[in-house]
């Protein structure tokens, strides 16, 4: 996606540099627009860095390629982070007497605002009224956040942490590049049973899995999810719950698999005891306490058999949680990613517990002749992989 980053003359403006971050990590073009202010906060050259692209500041550079015209025509969406109280009142009175401006009024794209500036500023029936007006025209305003300002002060008027932010204007949006597609998730992580009460699981939350069928949904498909050991219920997406990997063995064999795209991060268990105990295994019984276990099936090369040969076309994700950075990282998950016959697998290192039970996590896409490294939020991760299965198809 094309994305114009607009800084205003706040303090926050040098925590733009980490959401530009973010969207060129993602694979997205960034041009940046700073306004003259802005740029007492934070540096050209550390946007241009990031962004790959020259910073636009005046409004009078380049006149022969009018550059408001020619910037807000290149882009498919403006996100200005941060947006001061001044910005507000500018752009809902169509005031165009700097570059941003003039590219705000020229630009059709969808326009996200992150408004950063002390709680008093904030909370002025002013600003109130200034975002009031903007939200009415179809804005979107991200509201700021509560913490520590520029003084001594706590109070709203924070700017949201940049994953928020690039998640907001992706959303804005509103791709329909799935539109059409029928697209399987299994997240989560399966237990395997010793007694009525006790089981062997691992630390997968399923956050992975709800961002996925977020992403999938906002861009038009139709999902299903096979959700094992966490809860998630909404009225357009077919759900089937398991808590065990042969549960999980038996939802697949039960539903046609008729998809487009599987995208599997569920953490599905190598092992489960020989011999489950009907009662409770009572602690005074024994010293210790010996398990004999038996493998489980290969669930995602069985799945990724079964999809290719209902639909050849058809594409398939995993993932491979490693102790294990760098080269090592991706060489195990290219290993993997063959054996398994997948068209892309997303490895991470899972050292000291990284990425479990998080909002964010640092990732690595691997496919053929894909090896792109994602770091922000799982919704950002879950955005760059449906944007690499559409260039595979």
């Amino acid at each position: 996606m094309r994305i114009l980053v607009g800084i205003t003359g706040g303090i926050a403006a040098y925590k733009a540099a980490e959401i530009v971050r973010e969207f060129t990590e993602a694979g997205h073009q960034v041009r940046v627009v700073a306004t003259p202010n802005a740029l007492r906060f934070i540096g050209a050259a550390t946007l241009e860095a990031l962004s790959h692209n020259p910073v636009s500041s005046e409004l009078y550079d380049d006149i022969p390629e009018v550059k408001h015209v020619e910037l807000a025509h290149w882009a498919e969406a403006v996100l200005v982070a941060p947006a001061t109280a001044s910005f507000l009142a500018r752009t809902v009175a169509g005031l165009a007497d700097d570059l941003l401006g003039n590219i705000i009024l020229a630009a059709s794209c969808p326009l996200v605002i992150a408004p950063a500036m002390h709680s008093e500023m904030w909370l002025n029936p002013a600003t109130k009224s200034n975002v009031s007006r903007l939200r009415d025209r179809g804005v979107t305003v991200v509201d700021p956040a509560v913490g520590r300002l520029t003084g001594s002060d706590t109070g709203i008027g924070r700017l949201p942490d940049s994953n928020q932010l690039v998640e907001a204007t992706l959303a804005a949006v509103g791709y329909q590049d799935l539109a059409g597609k029928n697209v399987l998730i299994v997240a989560g992580g399966t237990r395997e049973y010793i007694d009525p009460v006790r089981f062997l699981a691992n630390r997968s939350s399923g956050k992975q899995g709800k961002a996925l069928v977020a992403e999938a949904k906002s861009r038009g498909a139709k999902v299903t999810l096979i959700a094992a050991n966490f809860r998630h219920s909404e009225s357009d997406v077919v759900t089937v719950s398991v808590e065990t990997t042969a549960e999980l063995v038996s939802a697949i064999d039960g539903i046609d698999l008729d998809f487009d795209y599987v995208v599997m991060p569920a953490a599905v268990s190598d092992f489960r005891p020989e011999s489950v105990s009907s009662i409770k295994i009572k602690k005074s019984d024994a010293v210790s306490l010996t398990l004999s276990m038996v493998k489980n099936p290969d669930v995602i090369t069985g799945l990724s058999s079964l999809l290719k040969a209902r639909n050849k076309t058809a594409k398939i994700v995993g993932f491979a949680a490693e102790t294990a950075s760098g080269r090592d990282l991706v060489s195990l998950a290219t290993e993997k990613r063959l054996k398994k016959h997948l068209d892309m697998i997303v490895a991470n290192d899972v050292s000291n517990g990284a990425g479990f039970d998080a909002d964010t996590n640092n990732v690595v896409l691997i496919g053929q002749n894909i090896q792109l490294e994602i770091s922000g939020s799982k919704r950002l991760i879950a955005s760059a992989i449906f944007d690499q299965l559409l260039k595979l198809s």
